[in-house]
C-alpha cells in the first residue's frame, strides 16, 4: 500500500526555497518606535479646519428681525344659522383679537366672512392662525369662552368628523345614533365633555371636538363607541376608569 506522502500533491516550489522565504519575512520587522510620528497639534487643527469648513457661520439675529412677523390675511366663512350669534357677540369676538393678538378685523356682512389681517404692532407671528382657529371654532358652534383656549393655550386642537365616516346609517338609525350621543337634555354629551376635558358641538351629522390631542382621542372613541352602538353605561364605565387614570398621573 502507497504511503500517504506519496499521495499528496507536488508542491510548486522545492522545500530549500520555501525555507529561504520564510527566512526573510521573519527578517522584515517594523518597529513602531522607528515610524514618524506626527504632533496632535496638527491633528487639532485639521479637526477644526474640517469642523468649519462644514458649518456655515452666521451672525446672531438682531432684535428687529427677530420681532418681524409675515404679513398676511385671512378670510374665515360663517354658515348662514351663526351670523346671528356672530353679531350678538361681535364685541366678545373682537376684543381679544384686537388687544391680545394684536390683528385688524372686520366683519364682512355681504360675504358673510370674518376677515383677519397682520398690523404693524402684530408681535407674534402665529397670531394670525391663532385669530382663525378662534374665528372658525365659533363658527362651528363652540361658545366664545370655550374658543378663546385656542388664543391662550398653544396645545388646543379641534378634531370635525362625521358619524357616517364611522358606521353608514340612514333614516331612523341615524337619529337614533345622534339620540345615543346627545343623550337625555344632553347627559351623555355632558359626561363625556367633564370626564374627557373636552368640548363637544354635535351639528347634525357631524360632530366637532375642542381640547388637546390626547383628550380629543378619549373622547372620540367614546362617541364612536356610542355610534356603533354601546350602551351609554358601559361607556360611562369606561370613562370614569380613564379619568382616574388621568387623576392619578397628575
Amino acid at each position: 500500500m502507497a504511503s500517504l506522502q506519496s499521495l499528496k500533491a507536488p508542491a510548486l516550489l522545492s522545500k530549500k526555497t520555501q525555507k529561504e522565504i520564510q527566512e526573510d519575512d521573519d527578517e522584515i520587522i517594523i518597529d513602531a518606535n522607528a515610524l514618524p510620528t506626527r504632533p496632535a497639534q496638527d491633528d487639532v487643527a485639521m479637526e477644526e479646519d474640517s469642523t468649519s469648513a462644514d458649518k456655515p457661520n452666521f451672525a446672531p439675529a438682531s432684535k428687529a428681525e427677530l420681532k418681524t412677523v409675515t404679513k398676511g390675511f385671512r378670510k374665515i366663512p360663517i354658515p348662514l344659522h351663526r351670523m346671528s350669534p356672530l353679531k350678538r357677540h361681535w364685541l366678545e369676538i373682537y376684543s381679544p383679537l384686537v388687544e391680545h393678538m394684536k390683528l385688524q378685523v372686520r366683519m364682512n356682512v355681504k360675504a358673510k366672512t370674518v376677515e383677519l389681517k397682520t398690523s404693524p404692532s402684530t408681535e407674534d407671528d402665529g397670531a394670525l392662525q391663532k385669530g382663525a382657529d378662534f374665528v372658525k371654532a365659533f363658527a362651528l358652534g363652540f361658545e366664545v369662552e370655550d374658543a378663546m383656549a385656542l388664543l391662550r393655550l398653544d396645545d388646543i386642537y379641534m378634531d370635525t368628523f362625521e358619524i357616517k365616516d364611522v358606521k353608514t346609517l340612514h333614516g331612523d338609525h341615524l337619529a337614533r345614533a345622534i339620540g345615543r350621543i346627545a343623550g337625555r337634555d344632553g347627559k351623555t354629551k355632558f359626561t363625556i365633555e367633564n370626564a374627557s376635558k373636552t368640548r363637544i358641538v354635535l351639528a347634525d351629522t357631524k360632530i366637532h371636538i375642542l381640547g388637546s390631542f390626547q383628550n380629543i382621542k378619549i373622547a372620540r372613541d367614546a362617541v364612536v363607541s356610542l355610534i356603533l352602538g354601546s350602551p351609554p353605561g358601559k361607556v360611562y364605565a369606561t370613562l370614569r376608569t380613564i379619568s382616574a387614570r388621568m387623576k392619578e398621573r397628575f
